[in-house]
């Protein structure tokens, strides 16, 4: 197994009355020098979700960010999960995007998806029922603008350009890797299809990530691609704490933070959007059967289940840890005492005994 992060960080805007003393920066500055640190801790790579009109300062521009990481860093990856196409003009995103595959030697993961929250869409007054077309259009676009070299024209429902050469060329040939998220078997079976990644979500089942896995890995074959477990990124929650009272304030803090999301993606009419997921049922179940909370064997054997559901390539949020200091405590106990049993040959369970 090889391990990355996933996540995000937060500038909160200050009130009146502390707006003097208030460093709205200082979540971004703990985010960056938490992937630093990860970085020499031994992670492969990190993804940083896009979101917008949360009101609790969320990454909005998610590659000025990685810009700004990967300034910082020299081999860490740098993953976008995920850029929501539809609200993006995608000549623009082609050249952001190259900009820092190219300054940062060729690390970026390209994660894109069509988008789900309700609340977002309609911030931009963008018809959520078009998410579909306006993704497809817009994916076109980019790969066309990464990989000719000579000017093109579009002429789309949403978008048009006129004689068009993108600069400046990718680092990464033909373009950086791209990575989808998707959850459904059709939706997973189109992203191989495309030879793309895939992302699956935090809050899959185990059982639902095996089920995935293997569809993705059946239509890749059966395109004639040879599959590899680092084309799919699992991502879950952690936490490594030592006492069942630590583990249940988290598992709190985390249920809070996914009914929070919910409500974020209900329509007017009570459809909820589950995310890219579709982790549907109890909130309360959902998140203690996906979240890996607790001490190191606690969260080996949790880790064994997706080792045996055919994953290879594990982002962990750290959100549950309440940020931090705590949090960046629990990502070295994390590396030091749990990656170290998946990323050699022996089995965890007889390396934890």
């Amino acid at each position: 197994m090889q391990f990355g992060l996933f996540g995000s960080a937060a500038a909160r805007r200050p009130s009146s009355a502390d707006a003097a003393e208030f460093d709205s920066a200082e979540g971004f500055r703990d985010f960056i020098d938490y992937n630093v640190e990860a970085e020499a801790l031994g992670f492969r790579g990190t993804f940083v979700v896009e979101h917008h009109f949360t009101g609790y300062g969320q990454v909005s521009a998610t590659l000025n960010l990685l810009t700004w990481l990967g300034a910082r860093t020299t081999t860490l990856r740098l993953g976008t999960a995920v850029i929501v196409l539809p609200w993006h003009n995608p000549v623009l995103l082609a050249e952001q995007a190259a900009t820092l595959d190219l300054l940062s030697g060729g690390r970026l993961d390209f994660g894109i998806g069509s988008g789900y929250r309700y609340n977002e869409f309609r911030g931009f007054c963008v018809d959520m029922d078009a998410a579909g077309a306006r993704f497809d259009e817009c994916l076109d676009v980019l790969v066309k603008s990464w990989t000719s070299n000579q000017p093109f024209s579009h002429r789309g429902k949403y978008w048009a350009f006129d004689n068009v050469v993108v600069e400046p060329p990718t680092a990464q040939r033909p373009h950086p890797p791209i990575w989808m998220g998707a959850g459904g078997e059709s939706s997973v079976r189109r992203v191989a299809e495309k030879g793309y990644n895939l992302l699956l979500g935090q809050y899959a089942q185990p059982a639902d990530v095996a089920k995935s896995i293997a569809a993705y890995r059946a239509a890749v074959e059966a395109r004639g691609g040879r599959y590899d477990p680092m084309m799919v990124g699992v991502t879950r929650a952690f936490f490594v704490c030592d006492n069942e009272e630590d583990r249940e304030a988290a598992l709190q803090r985390r249920l809070a933070n996914r009914v929070r999301q919910l409500k974020l993606a209900t329509r007017p009419d009570g459809t909820v959007h589950g995310g890219p997921d579709r982790a549907t049922g109890d909130p309360d179940v959902v998140n203690r059967g996906s979240a890996m909370y607790g001490n190191p064997d606690q969260i080996a054997r949790k880790l064994d289940e997706l080792r045996d559901a055919g994953v290879g390539y594990v982002l962990v949020n750290g959100g549950g840890s309440g940020g931090g200091e705590r949090g960046r405590q629990s990502m070295r106990r994390f590396a030091r005492e749990v990656m170290p049993l998946f990323m050699r040959d022996e089995a965890p369970a007889k390396a934890a005994e």
